[in-house]
């Protein structure tokens, strides 16, 4: 991989996430261009899901897809990740890396995100972004850091040299399968932490339902290729945290209501924006199964989500097993 004496970062997904991409990727002086599905005025300099940030001069929203760049991030949901890759594939420079910054399991097939990339972009240089970020502190230039993991760990070096700035702090990782399975199961796990709290079960339940699921997707992790260990960094431990306690989290707040009594059908008809734990439940619970993992909060999780079990079924559930060793 060279890097150009201008560099080109190409950000495919004008959500919340990938608009704040682009602005914290803009900080590098490289030129970025965001690609939008639906077209916007000529001039248009904040969008729809940041309406309070204004795009740096240096980024350019465009609706067709890049030729070349030095890097392409895919920030685009998990679900349509393999359309969309598909498209791009026909455009884009085989040479140039794309780095998936979504998380989760796409719901059809189980598969991680860098394995719909392996079916879509075969023979392509891959790699993931994650870890606790909000998108609107990313944008407005609050410090923040997250992991990029590639199978190539000199890749993944090049790529966090490129991205890298003084308020977006990147570590590189070549534990790209564990980065992903931490991604994707912390949203399930957070709408079990927000469950926990609106439903007035407490803050130690709450602790202590995160720190189990750090042994629980470490197992899963290992299952599937990659290093309990990565558990403990930015994209396990750190992502948990912030999604399982924060507010601005999708996921818990989705949690919350369905804690405190609301149906999830009239909680995802008041929103606008997508909580990937929903969908990401059924497919990680069946991705334990496969693997033979024990998995009991992904389990109640998706029971209460898709099967009509109720809080107090769940909280047997866990809490009445036999007791093991930690």
């Amino acid at each position: 991989m060279t890097m150009s004496a201008c560099p080109h970062i190409a950000v495919i997904g004008a959500g919340a996430w990938g608009t704040a991409l682009a602005c914290a990727t803009a900080a590098t002086g490289a030129d970025v261009t965001l690609w939008m599905r639906n077209p916007v005025p000529p001039g248009t300099r904040t969008l729809p899901r940041l309406p309070d940030i204004t795009l740096p001069d240096n980024v350019t929203i465009t609706g067709d897809f890049p030729r070349s760049a030095d890097v392409v991030l895919l920030v685009t949901p998990v679900q349509t990740a393999r359309d969309v890759s598909t498209r791009l594939q026909t455009v884009l420079d085989p040479a140039v890396p794309v780095v998936t910054c979504c998380k989760g399991l796409e719901q059809a097939t189980s598969l991680l995100p860098l394995d719909v990339l392996a079916q879509t972009m075969p023979g392509r240089p891959t790699g993931v972004l994650s870890g606790p970020n909000f998108a609107i502190e990313v944008a407005k230039g609050l410090p923040a850091a997250a992991t990029l993991a590639c199978a190539d760990l000199a890749l993944a070096q090049k790529l966090t040299t490129l991205l890298n700035t003084s308020a977006f702090r990147l570590y590189a990782s070549d534990d790209a399968s564990g980065v992903q399975l931490a991604g994707a199961a912390k949203n399930v796990i957070a709408i079990g932490a927000g469950i926990t709290i609106g439903a007035g079960l407490g803050e130690n339940a709450r602790a202590a339902l995160i720190t189990r699921a750090v042994a629980e997707i470490g197992r899963l992790a290992e299952a599937t290729g990659g290093r309990a260990s990565t558990l403990a960094g930015l994209a396990g431990m750190g992502d948990l945290i912030l999604t399982c306690t924060g507010r601005g989290s999708r996921n818990y707040s989705v949690g919350l209501e369905l804690g405190e009594g609301r149906s999830l059908e009239d909680i995802l008809a008041s929103r606008t924006t997508v909580a990937e734990g929903v969908l990401t439940a059924p497919a990680m619970r069946a991705l334990a199964r496969k693997h033979h993992v024990r998995a009991p909060i992904i389990e109640t999780v998706t029971r209460i989500l898709g099967e009509g079990f109720t809080i107090e079924e769940a909280r047997h559930l866990l809490l009445d097993r036999p007791p093991t060793q930690e």
